[in-house]
């Protein structure tokens, strides 16, 4: 029972961590990691093998 206990603790802690931006700065949301919205893959003209998918 104190590992099941423990690792729920642990489980949300994590969760708090990795959501601090998200929960506690006013606008946070999650950032957009897609490869059409980093402007370096678009300088390069790399893009998404998904969107090429969609588009011919």
């Amino acid at each position: 029972m104190e590992t099941l206990v423990f690792t729920v603790a642990l489980l949300g802690l994590a969760v708090v961590l990795l959501g601090v931006k998200i929960f506690f700065v006013k606008g946070g949301k999650f950032p957009n990691t897609h490869i059409h919205a980093n402007p370096e893959m678009k300088k390069r003209g790399i893009t998404c093998m998904r969107d090429k998918e969609f588009y011919e």
